[in-house]
């Protein structure tokens, strides 16, 4: 029986590259072993196939960025029904058009990030970028998010006034924010520092109950379209390289 190698040393042999170059090939999903795509330069091989993909280009191992739509029921960050569960190859929207492609190492170390209420939907972010991270917390309160809000019960005279300016919400004066009626019963909030149960309780200032809240955007980012419609909830598509929230 041969001795076992690693695989980066066995590519670097069969391929003629660089031992750092046959990492990248291998963490970049370019490399399988009897067919399979493997990713982890250390792992053992003896007499297996390995091929390299015709395609295989030598680039950088750049963290992930993943846009989930959250459904209603999940915690976005802490609980014990986490939506971070969702995000697994079989709910990748098939109209994602970022041009990343699904790496099995995209699913590690995720953090999820930008809290958004259990009950809500929409939008939700989920990191291995630490560049996305520090602009999603440092400059939370500079970022605007975007909510679709369908409301029950009759609005109190200057009720849309008084939700784009003049209100408080648990002791702090909130800063002017943009809200308008999108039909009869959904506003629509393009808002700053959001916080939770905030929007609900704006909303019950001005004689509003809330039937549901749903995220469309936060900075420039939205949920995303495609040719058959917005992203479906349960689904998630990569943040394209050189898009910034």
């Amino acid at each position: 029986m041969s001795t076992p190698t690693r695989l980066a040393h066995r590519v670097s042999e069969l391929f003629g590259c660089s031992r750092a170059e046959a990492e990248q090939y291998i963490q970049n999903g370019w490399v399988s072993v009897d067919g399979r795509v493997v990713e982890a330069p250390q792992h053992p091989v003896t007499g297996e196939r390995v091929e390299l993909d015709p395609g295989a280009r030598l680039e950088a191992v750049e963290p992930a960025t993943i846009l989930l739509h959250k459904p209603a029921g999940f915690d976005a960050i802490n609980g014990r029904n986490p939506a971070a569960v969702l995000v697994k190859p079989e709910t990748h929207w098939a109209e994602d058009s970022s041009g990343v492609r699904l790496l099995q190492r995209h699913f590690q170390r995720l953090t999820p990030l930008v809290p958004l209420e259990t009950e809500a939907s929409g939008l939700m972010v989920l990191t291995q970028d630490g560049r996305v991270w520090r602009r999603l917390t440092e400059d939370a309160d500079l970022v605007e998010h975007e909510y679709l809000v369908e409301v029950s019960g009759e609005i109190a005279p200057y009720g849309l006034h008084k939700l784009n300016y003049g209100l408080s919400f648990n002791g702090r004066v909130l800063p002017p924010c943009k809200v308008s009626w999108q039909n009869e019963t959904r506003l629509r909030f393009a808002i700053k520092g959001v916080r939770d149960g905030q929007l609900r309780g704006m909303c019950a200032q001005v004689g509003l109950d809330v039937v549901s809240i749903r995220r469309l955007r936060i900075g420039k980012i939205p949920i995303g379209k495609g040719p058959s419609g917005a992203m479906p909830p349960g689904q998630w598509r990569y943040l394209p390289a050189g898009e910034k929230f």
